[in-house]
């Protein structure tokens, strides 16, 4: 009994790895069929007969996205909707746009790690470890310099020039998911209670109320 539960050990030990990042290919690849109703970790495969070129194909990072918002920031996503075939690849990418004083706010990536490279102007970018140090990681970066963010850490871009910067990043998913910080805490539907927020954030309850009301 001893050894069969030594066995399961190493076999779950030998399997994490695999079971903590995306899914590897077990064929050539697996293009998203994105009408199936089969519910999977990720996309159904479709049919390779009816597999083509556009399945692998995007056309738009060329285009500035729209920063008139309140962040001043715009993020073009290229992932496993907008290319099929990137379905089970473990790869995906952004094109983030930002205006003068634009930011990409805090916030994670649960299952990706980030490598981003400006294409123009520069950046303030930067990441927090986990508690309890909770050390901030910062850099002032510029066109050509390349800053990786880990997968997990609360991290953050802001255009601390005077005209307009461009970066593309890299993610380690096809689907790596964002968190917004900000939108997540104050925002949540239905709301997290005041009294556990101004508790957490050691404030009085009518500024919760103030942020809150904000999302």
């Amino acid at each position: 009994m001893t050894g069969r539960l030594f066995l399961l050990a190493l076999l779950a030990m030998a399997c994490s790895p695999a079971i903590a990042s995306d899914p590897s290919l077990l064929q050539d690849v697996c293009v998203a069929d994105q009408t199936s109703q089969v519910r999977v970790n990720g996309f159904a495969c479709k049919s390779m007969k009816d597999v083509v070129a556009e399945d692998f194909y995007f056309s738009g990072l060329h285009m500035a996205g729209n920063t008139s918002n309140k962040q001043g920031s715009a993020v073009t996503a290229v992932n496993a909707v907008q290319i099929p075939g990137l379905n089970t690849m473990g790869i995906s990418m952004v094109r983030i746009d930002y205006a003068p004083n634009g930011l990409n706010p805090p916030h994670t990536h649960p299952r990706a790690t980030e490598i981003l490279t400006v294409l123009e102007g520069s950046l303030f970018v930067g990441f927090v470890t986990s508690n309890p140090n909770n050390t901030l990681i910062s850099k002032v970066i510029h066109k050509g310099d390349v800053f990786v963010f880990p997968k997990g850490l609360v991290h953050f871009q802001f255009n601390n020039g005077t005209d307009n910067a461009v970066a593309i990043a890299g993610l380690s998913s096809q689907n790596p998911g964002v968190i917004t910080v900000a939108n997540a805490v104050f925002g949540s539907e239905p709301s997290i209670s005041d009294d556990i927020l101004s508790k957490a954030f050691q404030v009085e309850k009518k500024t919760v109320d103030c942020l809150q009301a904000q999302f």
